[in-house]
């Protein structure tokens, strides 16, 4: 994709950032919402957890609808829902009600996610997706950058209520964007049925679909390597090793950087080579720096700057892994793109889910954290290299 990017794609690409910016403003907040709501730390964290299990929950939901009503319908309502429950939330009287609006903004802020990615599929081939793949990628990587520093800075001058007001913000921008200068991409005579046992059969033959699944897989388990990450980084690194919380955040917004520069160089690579191809050579990346780390931390050697590479190399390796595996799983889902892209969200949050508690189960050090991220970059590399070989042009 020479040139600037296209309005529409950055528009995608402010859909696809409301998940992110819905948890990485609201982070710094977290203790001072426990305070300010009389409540456990406990407490205040599961009302994060609520907000991801419905972000997930959501895109199953939106991603058939989309493929009966049109990609710009369920958005109206999904944004809709979003501004109505931040709203709520700046106004939440204690943990509870904050919680259940948080559940309520997520599944609504969720329509921009599976959509954004149906829409590509709509208007692209698997290069040029991977290439629009890797656009949103850049766009969405933003958020983990500003993100906390905005909200971090918002507690210094205000309460955090201002957050949920910052974020009723973001949504209506976006309401009216999808408004004014959102096409609709779904052709009526793609419309497919909204009925129960048609949308569950479809996710039946989603799963059954071995070029769909095993690119899916593949994405899915090496995203949720960054779920552990998300979920104890913090602790490693600022219990463990002593950074500060703005050191923290440095750390954190550099690996966001290396992912974004990833997805640019993915988007100069997928144009001269193809995108099964490019997945093949750049999941060795994060395998190897991930096993190599790993296997130090199990011999008690965990330095700093190791710990701090293998992140590096895991979170960056994403801008490159995640479109190409995405555009590749969502090639022959032309008529029900929406469902295909809600079943590979729904499937990242999940299993990230999973991964992040296991992880902060096992203990919030360097060597579960580096060890589970060593387990998915291995799962994945050998997905990768399984289905790749199918590809004639890899």
């Amino acid at each position: 994709m020479p040139g600037p990017i296209p309005g529409w794609l950055l528009l995608l690409g402010a859909l696809t950032a409301i998940g992110p910016l819905s948890v990485d403003m609201y982070l710094p907040s977290l203790p001072t919402i426990a305070r300010d709501l009389n409540t456990s730390s406990a407490a205040a964290g599961l009302t994060l957890t609520v907000f991801l299990i419905s972000l997930a929950i959501g895109q199953l939901i939106y991603g058939p609808a989309s493929d009966r009503f049109g990609r710009k319908p369920p958005l109206y309502i999904g944004l809709a829902m979003y501004v109505a429950a931040s709203i709520g939330c700046a106004f939440a009287k204690d943990a509870t009600m904050l919680a259940v609006l948080r559940g309520v903004q997520g599944f609504g802020g969720c329509a921009g996610m599976v959509i954004a990615r149906a829409a590509v599929r709509d208007r692209m081939d698997p290069a040029g997706a991977a290439q629009a793949y890797s656009t949103l990628m850049l766009v969405m990587g933003v958020a983990p950058i500003l993100a906390p520093m905005i909200g971090g800075a918002v507690l210094q001058f205000a309460t955090w209520r201002v957050i949920f007001a910052l974020l009723t913000a973001f949504g209506v921008l976006s309401l009216v964007a999808v408004h004014y200068l959102m096409r609709e991409s779904l052709a009526p005579e793609q419309a497919r049925k909204l009925a129960v046992g048609h949308v569950l059969r479809d996710y039946w033959e989603l799963l059954r679909d071995h070029h769909y699944a095993a690119y899916m897989w593949c994405g899915a388990v090496f995203l949720s390597g960054m779920f552990a990450y998300i979920t104890v980084s913090s602790f490693v690194l600022i219990d463990g090793y002593g950074l500060t919380p703005s050191h923290y955040a440095w750390v954190f917004g550099s690996n966001a950087a290396g992912m974004i520069a990833a997805s640019r160089v993915n988007v100069r690579l997928v144009r001269k080579y193809s995108p099964a191809r490019v997945l093949r050579r750049a999941l060795w990346v994060p395998a190897i720096t991930s096993v190599l780390a790993a296997a130090a931390a199990a011999a008690g050697f965990t330095p700093l700057p190791l710990v701090l590479a293998a992140l590096f190399c895991y979170i960056a390796s994403i801008g490159c892994i995640s479109p190409n595996t995405g555009a590749l799983a969502m090639a022959g889902q032309g008529a029900r793109a929406g469902t295909g892209s809600a079943l590979m969200g729904a499937m990242q949050f999940g299993l990230g889910m999973v991964t992040g508690t296991v992880v902060a189960a096992i203990g919030q050090t360097a060597l579960p954290l580096l060890g589970m991220m060593a387990v998915c970059a291995i799962v994945a590399l050998l997905l990768g290299l399984r289905i790749t070989r199918e590809e004639p042009a890899a």
